[in-house]
């Protein structure tokens, strides 16, 4: 291990990850200094890979070390929250990737995100304020506070009374518009709204996710990224010094996924999907998308993935439940036992898998490649585990009452696009 990892480790490294892990060698930081390096490196983008398994999150993490690229591991409340259809969850995700850190020897930063907490109605916000503390206390080291769902005051609103939940150190996103394809594309007018009331309430994030033409899931139609309205909203920000979450990114094409991040401020990338659909050994097209037989089911290469028996098995269960598409992600909380305990040749071949889609995309497509001396280059220039904030406050809070956040909300022409389900 060099001498900068090691005085990186010493003191990059949070206090509940230090508490929680005091013998680990594992560079678990705070988001802050993943957003950090991509914007020292220019036109880089870090993927944010959600372990919907634990043989993803390996597969991501060997990529990363390969790459030597800092990384995003992340979970979204939809998989991993108290309703999860994961097992891999907000409260046991920081002790696989520090375990798998250590047993394989990885040396690259890593943060670990708690995506989408969703935020629906307001009554959710009182229970949000006794669990997001419980996340961190199990190792998290960021958070998306999502309330998108909701109309633009409430949105803005439930990020300032629930803001004061989370570290200071920790990496911070915030949402503006569902992520549900070209319906209820955000906007200029609701993207500064929220992070110019943000701001006069001295929090300052460090992504903003936006509606921006992206669905989750298995992608159906080639709608996909905006790129001019994504570069348009981020240039809109630019003196908030706020960069851009891609979501969705798993029906984009390679080319698409270029133009973010040369073209926009996006620093981080999120992938979940393809990840789960390459571990299992499905038929993907070259950007992780989910090819579909003649008769609307997956097809399962031979020799990849979980063995061929426990695929037969696993799409018996699906086809008796009803179950197809991208409702496959139900199996994951199901399976993830049986997965593991398959022979540990067929699981390698998972991770391995894994680790062979997000090197390409980390090297080939997002420019990560040799990231993580930038990160660990800011943690010791910092001297710290927290970098501090990367904006000041420019807006007068004495303009952004709960009154007069409300009033401006009404001012701003919106369309949220259909109602419905749009998690993760």
């Amino acid at each position: 291990m060099s001498g900068d990892f090691e005085n990186a480790l010493q003191i990059g490294r949070p206090p509940n990850v230090a508490k929680l892990f005091p013998n680990s060698k594992a560079l678990i930081v705070s988001g802050k200094f993943i957003d950090n390096a991509m914007t020292a490196k220019g036109n880089a983008i870090a993927m944010a890979a959600n372990g919907r398994n634990h043989l993803i999150i390996r597969g991501a993490l060997q990529a990363a070390q390969k790459a030597n690229s800092v990384i995003i591991i992340e979970i979204a409340r939809s998989e991993g929250g108290a309703n999860a259809y994961c097992a891999v969850n907000y409260w046991n995700i920081a002790m696989q990737v520090d375990a798998i850190c250590n047993e394989l020897g990885i040396t690259i930063p890593v943060a670990i995100h708690a995506d989408h907490y969703g935020i629906k109605k307001e009554e959710d916000i009182e229970g949000a304020k006794i669990e997001i503390p419980t996340l961190f206390e199990a190792g998290m080291t960021s958070i998306a506070i999502d309330a998108s769902h909701m109309p633009d005051d409430k949105n803005l609103l439930a990020n300032i009374e629930l803001t004061p939940f989370v570290p200071k150190w920790a990496g911070l996103e915030t949402e503006v518009g569902e992520i549900k394809g070209k319906s209820g594309l955000s906007t200029v007018d609701e993207a500064l709204f929220l992070i110019q009331g943000l701001n006069a309430h001295d929090i300052f994030p460090d992504w903003i996710a936006l509606n921006n033409g992206t669905t989750h899931g298995i992608e159906a139609s080639d709608q996909g990224i905006q790129v001019e309205l994504t570069s348009e909203i981020h240039e809109a920000l630019s003196k908030y010094k706020v960069s851009g979450a891609q979501h969705g990114t798993s029906g984009n094409n390679s080319d698409r996924l270029r133009a973010i991040a040369a073209k926009t401020r996006t620093t981080k990338a999120n992938v979940a999907t393809a990840l789960q659909m390459i571990s299992w050994g499905l038929e993907v097209n070259d950007y992780g998308n989910a090819i579909l037989d003649n008769n609307g089911d997956f097809i399962k290469v031979k020799d990849q993935g979980m063995t061929e028996s426990m695929w037969s098995e696993m799409a018996a269960y699906a086809e008796s439940k009803g179950i197809k598409g991208g409702n496959y992600k139900k199996l994951n909380l199901l399976f993830e036992n049986r997965l593991l305990g398959q022979p540990k040749e067929i699981r390698e071949r998972m991770a391995d898998r894994v680790e062979e889609f997000i090197y390409n995309m980390l090297v080939n497509i997002f420019n990560a490649k040799d990231s993580a001396p930038l990160a660990i280059e800011a943690i010791l220039a910092a001297s710290s585990y927290d970098p501090g904030f990367k904006a000041d406050r420019l807006e007068n809070p004495d303009e952004w009452t709960r009154e007069k956040i409300i009033k401006r909300a009404g001012m701003i022409s919106t369309d949220k696009g259909q109602s419905g389900d749009f998690d993760d």
